[in-house]
């Protein structure tokens, strides 16, 4: 992919961001995944870190060898025409060095936009401290800048699933690394773990800029979503974990019952999932 395409497809998922609609994002596992998302007609392609680990044999939390990372991301580009974002989790390095390196491979792969979150993986340190996690974004923005990609960072921060204490104080931290984020360079905020339309909105006029929900069942609907000021929502782990569900589930009856019943009636057949693998 030439970098004249890379620059303009990360131009183009930049804007989508720009809240007169709400972009969603049906998070993609492999090259497979990420073309029928894309044939159901997806304006962008965000993978899923554990879906993506899943597929290649690892579990979820840097546990995958960055450079199979890397290589799962180019058959992923390779693959689909809209603009790709990668899930880097924490950015596969104990320092910014490290950073900068998993963002120069991931750009190298195709991709043009990542997911980086705060968390640090240790018990003791759940979260890297503020002006850690900002060196990481700002290091994370340059590497781009380097290479002559305007990367779009979405910055997740952890701190209401991982910290402790009042809710109240929470959801402040919560909001005060989002906008030290914005401030480092991040084109979207990502405060996972909000509850409630409450928390939403206060998130959505709090912030200054747009964030991004994991959407799940339960949670308002897209349009009402929208009327709270969120602009982005992404599925997570949820597609991934639905396939290998139905994989159990068929693998099961087979296996214990030696039956099987087609538990998609009108599922994909092979021919129709040829074509869409040819393009």
């Amino acid at each position: 992919m030439s970098k004249d395409n890379q620059r303009a497809k990360a131009e183009a998922f930049r804007a989508m961001h720009d809240r007169s609609q709400v972009l969603i994002l049906a998070n993609a596992w492999d090259a497979g995944s990420a073309r029928f998302i894309e044939d159901a007609g997806a304006r962008a392609i965000a993978t899923s870190s554990a879906g993506l680990a899943y597929s290649l044999g690892y579990a979820d939390g840097e546990f995958l060898p960055r450079d199979e990372l890397v290589r799962a991301i180019e058959r992923i580009a390779r693959v689909i025409k809209v603009p790709l974002s990668a899930d880097i989790e924490s950015g596969f390095g104990d320092d910014e060095k490290g950073v900068g390196e998993t963002v120069r491979a991931i750009i190298g792969a195709g991709a043009i936009g990542i997911n980086l979150e705060d968390s640090t993986g240790e018990r003791e340190r759940p979260l890297y401290e503020i002006d850690a996690a900002v060196a990481r974004i700002k290091t994370a923005r340059a590497a781009g800048e380097a290479i002559g990609v305007p990367l779009v960072i979405n910055a997740r921060t952890d701190a209401l699933i991982v910290l402790k204490g009042e809710r109240e104080a929470l959801l402040e931290e919560a909001i005060r690394r989002a906008n030290a984020y914005h401030a480092a360079g991040a084109d979207s905020l990502f405060p996972l773990g909000l509850n409630g339309e409450a928390e939403i909105a206060r998130a959505a006029r709090e912030i200054k800029g747009p964030i991004n929900l994991i959407f799940r069942a339960g949670m308002p609907s897209i349009a009402r979503l929208k009327e709270l000021g969120v602009a982005r929502l992404s599925l997570g782990s949820a597609l991934a974990l639905a396939a290998l569900t139905l994989t159990r589930s068929v693998a099961h009856d087979l296996l214990s019952a030696g039956t099987y019943s087609p538990t998609l009636g009108t599922g994909i057949n092979y021919i129709e999932a040829n074509k869409i693998m040819q393009g």
